[in-house]
């Protein structure tokens, strides 16, 4: 295994262990203290706002920059952020939400600097899709089990002792990172560039539109989520973590399927199939009538739902140019925050009008309206998705 990817996977496996724990223990620890579905919805949408605002810029940055030493500042600089949740409580809610703020600025500069370092160390041949789904089935393997754990710790030893496990692993982390060779970048051009890019290619511009209409109705449903379990399943909060653990387990079955999906059918016919049958299992979910049931549906959404994020993550790998990577996955991650908000925000506001029940149903409705966009916006030519590979590095085999 390339001994830098090696570093990159560890050292994104052991942050996102305490990442996942905090998932579950944030919005319960904020739905405790204020009671509100807004609330909760609240830091969906704070966290949203730096990629919005400020991604574009940091990925026109980071295609000038060392991707190595930008990805340990950024896991330092949440480390901090994560420590002053420590000082939250009831009177000093703000704390959790300017935490999230400054923990979202750096992820804003971490993601597409990870997004970009990945193909400058293993190439943009046949290794890239092997290296996005190790990466995944890594990811999706502490999505199963780490929530659960957030869970018991946020039920037994608490908040703090989540938090403190968070902060030590963004450090360890950012030591492991450290030691990962320099990939210096040189591009000219700004922000304008990567989007008349965007604007003007279309297979880009129809995997841009398909995946944010499609992730407006997950935020939608992942805001309504904690409501969903205490309401409609009559259960804990922190049963979440169950909810999310079963998509975790989906996650890594489709991780495990992603590389030989991609032989199977087109970039669109993939991406489009994806999200449709996503969008199937998000009925099934909030039409649950219990605990069981809805565990069962979570897993049948991350089993498309993970082929679906990892077809898209190389699809633009594979298609934007080499020197505007890192600003062309910056615009695609501030479209994912614009998402991120307007379901965040949308979802629990709409309760207010029309109820929880009808509500959840709209929102997997949606979904089924971002496959549709996608099979007419995205080009089904294979070529559409090629760019001439890049030399690598050495092989990802040992």
């Amino acid at each position: 295994m390339n001994s830098d990817f090696r570093r990159l996977w560890i050292s994104s496996g052991v942050s996102g262990i305490g990442s996942w724990l905090l998932v579950v223990a944030l919005p319960v620890q904020v739905f405790t203290l204020t009671g509100s579905a807004a609330a909760t919805g609240l830091t969906l949408a704070l966290e949203a706002l730096p990629p919005l605002l400020l991604g574009p810029w940091a990925g026109s940055l980071l295609d000038r920059w060392d991707l190595s030493r930008a990805l340990w500042i950024a896991d330092l600089v949440s480390a901090v952020a994560v420590a002053a949740i420590l000082f939250a409580d009831k009177d000093r809610i703000w704390l959790i939400y300017a935490a999230i703020l400054v923990e979202s600025a750096a992820v804003t500069v971490f993601r597409p600097a990870s997004r970009a370092l990945i193909p400058a160390v293993v190439g943009t041949g046949p290794e890239l899709a092997r290296a996005n789904a190790i990466t995944a089935t890594t990811a999706s393997t502490i999505r199963l089990a780490a929530p659960p754990l957030g869970a018991l710790l946020l039920a037994g030893p608490g908040m703090t002792t989540v938090l403190i496990i968070d902060i030590a692993s963004y450090l360890l982390s950012a030591a492991i990172i450290s030691t990962v060779c320099a990939y210096p970048r040189t591009s000219s051009g700004g922000v304008r560039q990567g989007i008349q890019y965007v604007v003007r290619h279309r297979p880009l511009r129809g995997v841009l539109l398909g995946q944010t209409l499609f992730l407006t109705a997950n935020a939608g449903l992942t805001a309504l989520l904690v409501p969903f379990t205490v309401e409609r399943l009559h259960a804990p909060g922190a049963t979440t973590g169950y909810l999310i653990s079963g998509l975790g387990a989906g996650y890594l079955l489709g991780a495990a399927l992603s590389a030989k999906a991609q032989s199977w059918l087109g970039i669109r016919e993939l991406l489009a199939a994806t999200q449709l049958a996503t969008a199937t299992a998000f009925f099934l979910l909030v039409n649950a009538p219990n605990v069981a049931a809805a565990i069962g549906a979570a897993v049948l959404i991350g089993l498309p739902g993970s082929i679906l994020l990892i077809t898209a993550e190389t699809a633009i790998q594979r298609t934007a140019p080499a020197d505007m990577l890192a600003r062309i996955g910056a615009l695609f991650f501030a479209a994912d925050s614009l998402a991120l908000i307007i379901g965040a925000l949308a979802a629990p506001a709409v309760t207010l009008l029309i109820g929880l029940p009808m509500t959840l149903n709209a929102v997997a409705g949606f979904a089924v309206i971002a496959g549709a966009l996608t099979l007419l916006a995205v080009p089904g030519h294979p070529a559409a998705f090629t760019r001439r590979p890049q030399p690598r590095r050495t092989g990802l085999g040992t």
